[in-house]
């Protein structure tokens, strides 16, 4: 089955065969690959995208007709195709009135060729990545870190809006697994430090036990009190949490738990969970930030480097250098009430002695953004990915996150 079926409303004041060649010329101009299903609206609301293309105008009663049948099969908004032939622009916008008027959501898509396909595929990839979310489970490993006093969350709001369960899991799960994992020792690597030679067998042991419970608990992700490693093993999470991440595990640092929402939505919505970073310095005159952390999921990054976490001085942590370009900058805040998104460039990379071992040079495209980090911020760890993202970033927004 296609992920698009596009359904018909047509007069029967209109002569079919003037109406059918009208179709096959509009539709064929919007080079999408869908499923034509016409007046048979059987399986309305089984597709990833179902969309009604009102081919011409006195329609309304017709879809009013539907209308119970429409919504006892789905509950996603409506999504009303027009070609503006045949005053089918004027009777979709009736309907939409009609449906907004009663609380149901709706949309009119209408335009040249290029902005239709192209919010057809907008739409499309949020479905799916909706679709993605229904059912996900996510471990909160240890809790919160004490620092982070804003990021609090709404577990019910959280089961309502995104339909994903956090799952509480005690840090003496983890470190009960770490002490069952195997050692796996590693040959030295002349290029690094002796004391990174020395963590390697430990870090290892911290991933494979983080994949066991990952598999315990049928999680999609997780957030990890990482720093309480530091003084139970002497080790820390960085290298686990930046393989998991580039394996499909969505892997957050700190117990932050609105940052791990972020990541669950944009791996869902784009293929990356995002380097969950801190703002380490902002230039409000002309819109460049640092953003810096200690791990970077692996499959984000042309190559890295092993390092010591910065705080502490043990371990190893990530220097992930990705590739310089466009950037996304994003986050939701533990309510869902609130979200921020940026696009700019990663102008660089650095390793500074100074700051946790990845950190990113970033040009905000808006540099007046930079008021948002300054005086209304969600939280302190934000989410950067690669591209251009936010088209698909506002719309899984406003689709997944109004109440």
């Amino acid at each position: 089955m296609k992920k698009i079926a596009i359904y018909t409303l047509t007069s029967e004041l209109h002569d079919e065969s003037a109406v059918a060649a009208v179709t096959h010329e509009f539709l064929a101009s919007l080079h999408v690959d869908y499923e034509l299903r016409g007046n048979d609206y059987a399986d309305y609301g089984s597709h990833t995208l179902d969309l009604i293309y009102v081919r011409t105008g006195g329609t309304e009663g017709i879809f009013l007709g539907l209308l119970p049948q429409l919504l006892a099969q789905s509950n996603r908004p409506f999504y009303l195709l027009t070609s503006g032939k045949s005053n089918s622009l004027a009777a979709s916008m009736e309907i939409l009135s009609f449906l907004r008027q009663h609380g149901f959501k709706g949309e009119i898509i209408h335009g040249d060729s290029e902005y239709i396909r192209t919010r057809i595929g907008i739409l499309t990839t949020v479905a799916e990545a909706g679709r993605l979310l229904q059912g996900t489970r996510l471990g909160i490993i240890g809790q919160p870190s004490d620092w982070l006093i804003s990021s609090l969350v709404d577990k019910d709001k959280v089961r309502q809006l995104l339909d994903i369960e956090l799952v509480d899991i005690p840090m003496q799960e983890l470190l009960d697994a770490i002490a069952d994992a195997p050692v796996k020792e590693q040959a030295t690597d002349s290029s690094l430090s002796e004391s990174i030679n020395r963590a390697l067998p430990g870090a290892i042991q911290i991933y494979d036990a983080l994949k066991a419970v990952v598999e315990r608990h049928r999680l999609r992700g997780f957030t990890l009190r990482c720093f309480d490693l530091l003084t139970a093993v002497r080790n820390t999470g960085c290298m686990a949490l930046a393989r998991l991440n580039a394996a499909g595990t969505v892997a957050g640092c700190e117990g932050d738990v609105p940052a791990l929402l972020s990541m669950t939505i944009a791996q869902a919505l784009t293929g990356f969970s995002g380097f969950q970073a801190n703002p380490s310095s902002i230039n409000p005159e002309t819109g460049q930030m640092v953003f810096a952390h200690c791990t970077i999921p692996l499959n984000m990054v042309e190559r890295y480097e092993l390092d010591t976490h910065f705080e502490s001085g043990i371990g190893v942590g990530i220097r992930g250098y990705m590739k310089e370009g466009p950037v996304t900058i994003f986050k939701v805040s533990g309510d869902l009430q609130r979200s921020f998104i940026a696009e700019g460039e990663l102008l660089r990379n650095e390793s500074k002695p100074d700051l946790c071992r990845t950190q990113q040079v970033i040009q905000l495209s808006d540099p007046s953004q930079t008021t948002y980090f300054l005086t209304n911020p969600i939280g302190n760890h934000h989410i950067v990915l690669p591209g251009h993202q936010k088209p698909l970033l506002e719309e899984i927004v406003k689709s997944l996150l109004a109440s």
